[in-house]
């Protein structure tokens, strides 16, 4: 994938993590994976050519179709959206983020103690 990856779409994140999850698929088993309303086969084409426009996905020729494959790698995309995130939402504070996870409580103290532990380990 290019230096600087392109942004994802909520609809190309959704296409990636079934990758992610399940691997190399056709995309007649895309849709199988998807919820309910399922989408077009035609409209989940459009979406994983794009995906592999942004050199996010490949294929191998199977049969008639191709079976697409992840090539950007969750982790990868993961440090990418999340320094992303601290930089437009957080004024890239580490901090901020941490404080506003506490205050919704979606962090526990526990969950603290394990972080200070990891960063005391990193010393």
């Amino acid at each position: 994938m290019a230096e600087k990856q392109k942004n994802l779409t909520a609809k190309e994140e959704e296409i990636m993590r079934i990758f992610w999850s399940h691997g190399a698929l056709l995309v007649k088993e895309i849709v199988d994976l998807l919820p309910e309303p399922k989408p077009h086969v035609n409209t989940v084409s459009t979406v994983v050519r794009l995906l592999e426009q942004k050199g996010a996905v490949g294929h191998e020729k199977e049969g008639g179709s191709y079976r697409y494959h992840a090539l950007l790698p969750k982790e990868s995309y993961r440090r990418s959206t999340l320094g992303e995130m601290l930089r437009n939402y957080f004024d890239n504070s580490c901090k901020s983020m941490v404080s506003t996870l506490v205050e919704d409580e979606r962090m526990s103290v526990d969950d603290l103690k394990e972080l200070i532990d990891i960063i005391e380990k990193r010393k």
